[in-house]
């Protein structure tokens, strides 16, 4: 068998999130479906992770066993012809046979845009903020952030995880536009839900609602039930994974 990695973005507006639901159309259940019909055969597709509902992806990663060595670049362009027009393939990469884009991924990182001004075609893609908050102040809340590596307070309940560590490498707000700014995170994993709720968290800091001590205290409480409420799903971008390059054959 060759793996190999395929690197794809999609707008999460028409999903259920990343993974296959039962009951809900899924960014991984469309891409099995269109490998099985390339390779006639069933496909396992495994994600370097799982993108929750609403939430898109300008780069995403997953991998999947071929009998026979591809034409990466011809299997692109079969595979995005029969993807739908919200799911794009960038390219393919053959790695090494036990390469995992979930367990070897190094870092991920996230953005999450907010802005103050009401636009037709940000509606997507922005969480659109009626007061501006103080961003300095978020900034420093965020910069907390890389004192800690147990962020239960800032993950969904009742996961399957085994543990709540993260570290957080990267974590600024930083202005796009006038009216626009965006919050970029980036560590080695990330739990369920945790950027959602710590930019909903961040957010009442820049409100005045918090202090940055009081950010500080909700991060060793442990407890989501203490953080703030989580923001929607269609402003967060999955923008960027890193491997190894040993992993790669080509």
């Amino acid at each position: 068998m060759e793996r190999y990695f395929i690197y794809l973005a999609y707008d999460g507006t028409a999903y259920h999130g990343w993974q296959v639901q039962p009951n809900g159309t899924s960014v991984q259940g469309c891409l099995t479906s269109a490998l099985a019909i390339l390779l006639r055969r069933e496909v396992e597709v495994v994600g370097a992770g799982r993108t929750d509902a609403g939430v898109h992806a300008s780069l995403m990663v997953a991998h999947f066993d071929s009998e026979t060595i591809l034409n990466t670049e011809l299997f692109t362009d079969k595979l995005n012809r029969l993807l739908p027009p919200d799911i794009s393939v960038y390219r393919l990469r053959r790695v090494r046979a036990d390469a995992h884009a979930r367990f070897d991924a190094m870092a991920r990182t996230y953005k999450y845009y907010v802005t103050t001004a009401k636009s037709p075609f940000n509606r997507l893609y922005r969480c659109r903020l009626f007061q501006e908050p103080d961003f300095e102040r978020m900034n420093k809340a965020a910069c907390i952030l890389f004192d800690y590596v147990d962020f239960t307070s800032f993950s969904k309940l009742h996961t399957d995880v085994k543990t709540n560590n993260c570290r957080i490498m990267q974590a600024v707000w930083t202005r796009e536009d006038e009216k626009t700014w965006v919050f970029t995170i980036q560590a080695d994993r990330f739990l369920r839900n945790m950027v959602r709720a710590v930019v909903g968290t961040l957010l009442e800091v820049g409100r005045g609602k918090l202090t940055t001590e009081g950010f500080r205290h909700i991060i060793e409480a442990k407890d989501r039930c203490k953080a703030g409420s989580s923001v929607p799903g269609h402003a967060l971008f999955l923008v960027d994974i890193t491997y190894p390059e040993s992993l790669f054959l080509d």
